[in-house]
């Protein structure tokens, strides 16, 4: 695609957006013009306009992805142009599968990287590929584990899929100081890396996908596969992966369609380059004390705008199929998981002024700041709100016609993926039917929205509490990730979630204060934190999730027609079906398994 088209598309998109930020922040002072403007309306004001990037751009990637589905033969091709090889020809290159582990739950993990070697095996491009599992586990004795797996692997898939294993004695760096030093150690023996999480599992058709046009494109850097959940026995994962496999996919495209070549990395289910990975794309530690300073967290989107700084393309190839993660099981593994990326992220405020980067780069970076940055502003806006109507006497606060206006604005522009999405998904029978049909896709969206609107302010609350304690030298670990499922004690819910309770006390008594004819639009935001506790307890259990599982809701096409290579994976979720044996035919031999 030219830089002429893309030069258009862009411009295109920043005036849309630029536009309706003007529009709404224009519409927002005048509902607030009645009794004139104080101080707290200014904070207010200032306080929405910090919020209203992220919804708008996430609208029109929603209307441009939905365009794009509706009206083009292949949208993936349509915005991801590049040239997709011969997939008849047996591939050229070397390949490295990076398995990057801590502390993991190494019998799942065997189950995950045994399907995907089995199904590589059957593929015939096999020898093209060398597996890796990089351990930065801390825990003896998960590590011993780990050894005896990857000496299994290698009796089993040796002759085919040469095995390695290397522990580091610390996680140096974390996840990027982890690539870094296989880079150091094999990056010169392979032309590519498929970088894999614990929990991740791509088929050989994705993988292969993904590597066949590597070799085709050159100067393709990086190439981001469109990871959606695996089924899941969990009722919090449930719900929640359902409405992010309905915003992903208008989202994606419609991003994809104004990024362009300066796409997003994810830092998983994706393809790199490795020689220029290697020469370009290198973390730097950021000087100064503190948790924003050091060791880069959130190290993927740097590594993409530092691919893309040196002429190489990064893209995402958003397609359904083939590429799948786990996603955290109860609420307060979300919430340490975004903990964790709201530090990361927040540290690229010292990277925008890095020399060289393209425009879109530091947009990016800025943006991905931003995406945490509103939630202390919009907890700032509610509270704002509510004083602005508790104290005020004789008039009324604000306009109430285009206050309502202005609501139900941002409330579509803030589900728009989702709707875009299901929207197409209506006009499509087959993939209609995946979903469960037509009502049931229906009632699962709207019941996921409400769930979505009760999970946003817990969600503000814990990202607005941990920045402060950023401020005052607070940071987060590392640690191994929860996997399965199994009910949270009541103790450490109420440990960790108190100050969600303790807002929705607040919010419930501020609106029995008020009109329930004005504040109905609030009750989400009270009654989601005033729950969070039992929620959290409830959505992590088993039982939940049978619950959940049984009510046919919230289903996910591979619930509907469940692919093979998922059926390897003895998920919980599948505990009913039984779980074929793979026929390897595979020679015992098995390669040196390393020490670090």
């Amino acid at each position: 695609m030219s830089d002429r088209v893309m030069y258009f598309r862009r411009l295109v998109f920043g005036c849309l957006v630029l536009i309706s930020f003007v529009a709404l922040a224009a519409l927002m002072a005048f509902t607030l013009s009645p009794g004139g403007f104080g101080i707290m309306d200014i904070l207010l004001w200032s306080s929405f306009v910090v919020t209203l990037p992220w919804t708008i751009i996430g609208f029109w990637n929603a209307v441009i992805g939905l365009s794009v589905m509706r009206f083009s033969r292949d949208p993936a091709q349509n915005v991801c142009p590049i040239d997709a090889g011969n997939f008849g020809a047996p591939l050229q290159t070397r390949t490295a599968i990076l398995s990057c582990i801590r502390n993991e739950d190494v019998e799942q993990l065997e189950k995950n990287l045994s399907a995907i070697l089995f199904d590589l095996f059957k593929s015939g491009e096999a020898p093209a590929f060398t597996l890796y599992v990089l351990s930065d586990s801390s825990d003896d004795v998960i590590a011993a584990h780990e050894r005896l797996m990857c000496e299994r692997l290698s009796k089993t898939w040796g002759s085919h899929v040469p095995v390695t294993y290397r522990r580091r004695n610390s996680n140096t760096g974390f996840k990027a100081g982890n690539i870094a030093d296989f880079c150091e150690r094999w990056g010169d023996q392979h032309d590519f890396a498929l970088v894999l999480d614990a929990d991740s599992f791509m088929t050989a058709d994705a993988i292969l996908a993904l590597v066949r046009r590597m070799e085709t494109n050159p100067k393709l850097g990086i190439l981001q596969s469109l990871a959606v959940g695996l089924p899941t026995a969990s009722a919090f994962a449930r719900v929640f992966q359902f409405g992010m496999r309905l915003g992903m996919r208008s989202y994606t495209i419609g991003s994809a369609w104004w990024q362009g070549d300066c796409g997003p990395y994810w830092g998983h289910n994706a393809v790199l380059r490795l020689a220029p990975f290697k020469k370009y794309c290198k973390l730097p530690d950021l000087p100064g004390t503190g948790p924003l300073s050091g060791c880069i967290l959130s190290h993927d989107q740097v590594e993409a705008v530092l691919m893309r700084r040196a002429g190489y393309e990064v893209r995402v190839l958003p397609q359904e199929g083939g590429s799948y993660e786990e996603n955290p099981p109860h609420i307060l593994e979300f919430i340490r998981r975004d903990l964790r990326w709201c530090q990361g992220n927040l540290q690229y405020r010292r990277l925008l002024t890095m020399p060289g980067l393209k425009p879109i780069s530091r947009l990016q970076l800025g943006l991905a700041m931003l995406m945490f940055m509103g939630s202390p502003a919009w907890l700032c806006f509610m509270i704002c709100a509510a004083t602005i109507g508790y104290t005020v006497n004789g008039y009324a606060p604000f306009r109430a016609d285009t206050g309502q206006l202005l609501f139900f604005t941002i409330l579509t522009m803030v589900f728009a993926p989702k709707i875009a999405t299901v929207i197409d998904i209506l006009f499509r029978p087959a993939l209609r039917r995946s979903f469960g049909g037509g009502m049931r896709l229906v009632l699962s969206t709207a019941s996921e929205i409400i769930y979505s609107a009760i999970l946003a302010p817990m969600m503000a609350i814990a990202h607005s509490l941990f920045m402060a304690g950023l401020a005052l030298g607070k940071t987060i670990g590392w640690g191994a990730q929860a996997r399965g499922v199994a009910r949270l004690p009541l103790s450490l819910a109420a440990r960790k979630l108190w100050p969600q309770t303790l807002f929705g006390v607040a919010g419930t008594l501020w609106i029995t204060t008020q009109p329930l004819a004005i504040v109905w639009p609030a009750l989400p935001i009270a009654i989601g934190p005033l729950l969070a506790i039992p929620l959290a307890v409830l959505l992590s259990s088993k039982t939940a999730g049978n619950i959940a599982f049984g009510s046919t809701l919230w289903r996910i096409p591979e619930e509907t027609d469940t692919p093979q290579e998922l059926l390897m994976l003895d998920l919980p979720v599948f505990a009913r079906r039984k779980t074929p044996e793979p026929n390897t035919q595979a020679d015992s031999q098995s390669v040196p398994v390393e020490a670090a």
